[in-house]
């Protein structure tokens, strides 16, 4: 196939040898299957913020830090430096994601470098070499659904044990290959310590898990995992081999109406963020 523009600074450096093919395009970037030498990868290139529909959303940069002052100030001005800047670390946050949470015995694929808005990395494959599919393509019985589940919440454990949060996680991000399942798409991960909406996050993925798999194992639907799982981070108690019931006791104590409103606040920056997105694409 031709190509891509966005491709071509990596074949002339000799990262890449030959485009294959387009494997996927989601939201925040397309995937090509790339040759590089005798080994086959796969390129993950970003799109711009004002094309992604997923931006940069002030809960998923909530907890990040940037080393640069100079960077730090311009990019909370908006300027067009702040702005390259922040595409820098959103797409950087996947490639310390991966490395970090491969060192913690996540099953994610294995990166190798990011050059020019393009992360390069393993291609997962199935058992017979082919690309391996994604969860939501994947038919399964009520046995292999309760056996993938479970193995799912295990790779949640091992992320909040490194300190990290998906953000997104679903089936249309999860790759199903020889072994069983793989976690991918890192960039808007969450630091579990240093978001305030960590809880919810944490919460809405291990939901989304319940409601795909309760399409083949009912009695996963309803259940409270992700709620289990963050009570006992937060008491101390939770390691990847903590037994986990999907029941939680009800609390006690009244709502914490300070973090709510926290929460309100940050949905009122990320509708701002995203009007100014769209006022700047208008503007050209």
């Amino acid at each position: 196939m031709k190509t891509p523009k966005r491709l071509l600074p990596l074949v002339a450096e000799g990262l890449i040898d030959e485009v294959m093919r387009q494997l996927m395009s989601g939201k925040e970037a397309t995937v090509y299957v790339v040759r590089c030498g005798d080994d086959i990868r796969c390129a993950k290139v970003y799109k711009e913020a004002t094309q992604r529909s997923f931006h940069q959303a002030v809960a998923y940069q909530e907890g990040r830090r940037v080393k640069n002052s100079r960077q730090a100030r311009a990019m909370e001005k908006g300027t067009r430096y702040g702005r390259k800047m922040a595409e820098q670390v959103w797409q950087n946050a996947e490639v310390d994601a991966l490395y970090r949470l491969a060192a913690a015995g996540v099953r994610v694929p294995t990166p190798h470098l990011c050059f020019e808005g393009v992360l390069l990395m393993e291609l997962v494959v199935d058992a017979n070499g082919n690309a391996a599919p994604r969860l939501n393509d994947v038919d399964m019985s009520r046995e292999q659904a309760l056996e993938c589940h479970a193995a799912l919440l295990h790779q949640v454990v091992l992320m909040l044990g490194a300190g990290m949060i998906h953000g997104d996680l679903s089936e249309y991000n999860i790759l199903i290959d020889a072994y069983g399942p793989v976690i991918i798409d890192l960039p808007q991960a969450v630091d579990a310590a240093g978001s305030s909406v960590a809880a919810s996050m944490l919460d809405r993925d291990v939901t989304n898990l319940a409601n795909f798999f309760g399409n083949f194992a009912p009695e996963l639907s309803g259940s409270q995992y992700g709620k289990e799982i963050w009570s006992l981070y937060q008491a101390g108690l939770l390691t990847p081999a903590t037994p986990l019931t999907g029941r939680v006791a009800e609390p006690e104590k009244p709502a914490d109406v300070a973090a709510v409103m926290h929460e309100i606040e940050l949905a009122r920056q990320e509708e701002q963020e995203r009007l100014r997105h769209r006022m700047e694409v208008q503007m050209g």
